[in-house]
């Protein structure tokens, strides 16, 4: 199938790789794959094994079976009704024959051959008349003696490894491309783990390590090589993090003094009195600031306890000592919503205070008698220039080379944890006049997504955490209800009542359309048990992604069918930020009563009067994700409520519904649904590039201490890592690579 090419080498792109053309190419980039080496980490999540190969006589019905045999007959027919296109073939070893049956794959018949030997995997099943191997996967065998015959196989008759895949990228093709990969490149693989870490844990060397993750001799090997890679990955996280701490401990930072008599009173003007965790947390922050090193504190809060309160205060005290903060949120409603909330609270202490997005500039001043009027770019940007800026709040716009800051002093993240001491840098100009270089602002990143102990020492090992553990008083605990597909009906009558009190309903979807294939699918898994793909449909009670709920169907099946005499709006991603904005404005008016939405309500949306979330395909959602919708309601006096509709039937999908139907605290929620689900689904998307094994060992607590004090101890040996000169490289590869927002 492949050629090796003497100019390739592992950080070749996989254009180079030779039969991978533009289209192959275009679905490996969807899983993160570029490169030759990115091949070899692309690890499988699972195996199948089977290694032990079945008499066909043995071979019963209902079980997945490995049989090895010679083809006596092939060919291929057309079903008179449907007209589908069915491969027969008769199959028979010394104990046998057997029957086997694909279904729509009438190019077989050009691989497969009459007196071919082949080695199959698959499942028995029983059809109106016959008994067959249905769907199999397929291996050709050299001619010969089946009992003697000694092949390597991959596809078949071993541990057969499952992969990660994409659209049209199957596991089988990924087989054979890494197996022809190992063949010709692994002899080029670095060492990255010191030789002394290797051998007080007894871990697999690279290249034995990289062939039995791959292709295993047996479990126990694979599992030796998960050990060893879930270490490595956790190793060089733990490097990365830590070096960037070190790295900032060696900056310098703005002082800023604590402006206690106006804190002060900024905290008498609230309209609201300040839980204990937030006035503890605030004065960390204050007293943090107060040093000549840059803070980077991570602030985490539940939804609705009151972050952006503590991180007025400090950009308030950062105003009053004449330096600037900016503040970027993750999208631009939020933004927006910020600098309305901002300039309220903030409109006695005589600040200016700017937007800055990607559609929509605006000015706020007390000498604007407290109004906020639209400016030009070119303005605002010369403000913040300038140091006449207090606040400027925007999105990633912020960080365009074109803004510039005179005076900052604080950088503010949204729920954006990972904002390096360059991006922060790139945002001053003002050099520092004793030193000459560039003065590093403090940083304070917020999250309503609570973070487990396990993933704060490894993921966020760079940032001090600051903790708001208590809600505001006044709060009525929101009602939370598990509701079975024959309930719903009752769900619908109660939402009419509520929409007569004018309150507002969220409806929660998965995904933004339905599947275009979604009857050829249904089709497809009835007749013969497998997916489009060719795998084998998910039994864990668990219905296929094609049917999960949609934000388009469900908008036309309430709008239409549901609720004809209400308001029924629709909101999702793929909309442009002025339609976003407009769906939003009438949410919060009148003339929107139902907002069906994707996960783009998740952060920062917040509707006083919205008293139902009503989330559709739960079993799709983390439990912090859950949570974070729950928190979109109940945010004043009225009661609210938070109905899970699922139609799965997995016991595991149970027990994490009734853990956020009995849980208001998102931290033990968080710690749930580490354990439960991973750090891969944790935060919504699988995008960090780390293998599922080395996520699964985050929720390992001592595995995480143990690798975290093994880095610190080689930086304080080897702070540049100057004697690891493959490690190091690997160290700036995986900042490129891995995500760790």
């Amino acid at each position: 199938m492949f050629q090796v090419s003497c100019f390739m080498d592992l950080f070749s792109p996989i254009s180079e790789i030779p039969r991978i053309g533009p289209v192959y190419q275009k679905r490996l980039k969807k899983l993160g794959i570029k490169k030759v080496r990115d091949l070899f980490f692309h690890f499988p999540h699972r195996y199948e094994d089977f290694s032990h190969i079945t008499p066909i006589a043995e071979a019963g019905v209902g079980k997945n079976v490995c049989i090895q045999g010679k083809i006596l007959e092939i060919e291929n027919l057309r079903t008179f009704k449907k007209r589908m296109f069915l491969t027969r073939v008769i199959v028979s070893d010394k104990s046998g024959a057997i029957k086997v049956t694909w279904f729509r794959q009438p190019y077989l018949t050009k691989t497969l051959k009459k007196d071919d030997n082949v080695c199959l995997v698959g499942r028995i099943v029983t059809g109106k008349s016959e008994t067959y191997l249905a769907n199999p996967s397929y291996e050709k065998l050299p001619p010969g003696d089946l009992e003697n015959l000694k092949n390597d196989l991959i596809h078949t008759g071993r541990l057969v490894p499952i992969y990660p895949e994409t659209a049209r990228l199957s596991s089988r093709w990924l087989r054979a491309v890494i197996k022809f990969l190992l063949t010709n490149f692994s002899r080029q693989l670095p060492e990255t783990i010191p030789q002394k870490i290797l051998e007080e844990n007894q871990f697999l060397g690279i290249k034995t390590a990289i062939w039995q993750i791959h292709f295993p001799d047996s479990l126990d090997l694979a599992k030796q090589a998960e050990k060893r890679f879930s270490f490595e990955e956790l190793f060089h996280i733990s490097l990365l993090v830590l070096r960037e701490r070190r790295k900032l401990n060696r900056e310098k930072a703005i002082p800023i003094p604590i402006s206690l008599g106006v804190i002060q009173n900024f905290v008498r003007s609230l309209p609201f009195k300040l839980t204990d965790a937030q006035r503890k947390a605030a004065w960390i922050i204050l007293k943090n600031l107060e040093k000549p090193r840059p803070m980077n504190r991570l602030l985490q809060g539940d939804v609705g306890s009151g972050k952006t309160v503590v991180a007025m205060m400090a950009a308030l005290n950062v105003a009053k000592a004449k330096y600037q903060t900016g503040f970027m949120a993750p999208t631009e409603i939020l933004a927006k919503q910020h600098f309305q909330q901002i300039a309220k609270f903030l409109k006695d202490f005589n600040l200016n205070i700017g937007l800055l997005t990607g559609k929509e500039d605006r000015f706020y001043s007390k000498k604007l008698k407290n109004q906020a009027i639209e400016i030009s770019r070119k303005k605002l940007l010369e403000k913040a220039k300038q140091g006449e800026l207090d606040i400027l709040i925007g999105t990633h716009a912020l960080i365009q080379k074109e803004v510039k800051f005179g005076r900052l002093g604080l950088v503010v993240l949204d729920e954006q944890h990972r904002f390096g001491v360059d991006q922060r840098a790139r945002l001053c100009q003002a050099p520092s006049e004793k030193t000459g270089k560039k003065l590093i602002p403090h940083l304070l990143s917020m999250t309503a997504t609570p973070i487990p102990r396990t993933l704060a020492l490894t993921i966020y090992g760079d940032l001090d955490l600051s903790l708001i553990d208590q809600m505001p008083k006044g709060r009525k605990k929101i009602i939370t209800e598990i509701v079975a597909p024959d309930k719903r009906e009752k769900v619908y009558q109660f939402i009419r009542k509520e929409v007569k009190k004018d309150r507002k309903i969220f409806v929660i979807c998965p995904r933004i359309e339905p599947d275009k294939n979604k009857e050829a699918n249904k089709e497809l898994i009835a007749s013969n048990g497998f997916n489009n793909n060719g795998s084998e449909t998910i039994n864990e009670g668990i219905l296929p992604w094609s049917e999960a709920k949609a934000v388009k169907e469900e908008y036309e099946k309430l709008s239409k069918k549901i609720f004809p005499d209400l308001k029924v709006g629709m909101l999702h991603g793929k909309m442009g930020i002025q339609e976003k904005e407009r769906v939003m404005r009438d949410f919060r008016g009148t003339k929107i009563d139902i907002l069906v939405s994707t996960s783009v309500v998740e952060v920062g949306i917040d509707i006083p009067n919205a008293t139902v979330m009503m989330i559709e395909g739960t079993e799709r959602f983390g439990l912090a994700q859950l949570h974070q919708f729950r928190g979109r309601v109940g945010r004043s006096k009225y009661q609210s409520y938070c109905f899970l509709l699922t139609e799965s039937s997995s016991q595991k999908t149970k027990r994490r519904l009734r853990a956020i139907m009995t849980c208001d605290s998102g931290f033990k929620l968080a710690e749930k649904d580490l354990e439960l689900r991973g750090p891969g689904d944790f935060f919504g998307e699988r995008q960090w590039g780390i293998p599922d094994f080395a996520m699964a060992a985050l929720k390992d607590i001592s595995l995480v201490e143990k690798v975290r004090q093994t880095a610190n101890d080689l930086l304080d040996e080897d702070p540049e890592l100057k004697k690891y000169p493959e490690l190091s490289r690997r160290i700036e590869e995986f900042r490129e690579t891995v995500h760790l927002e």
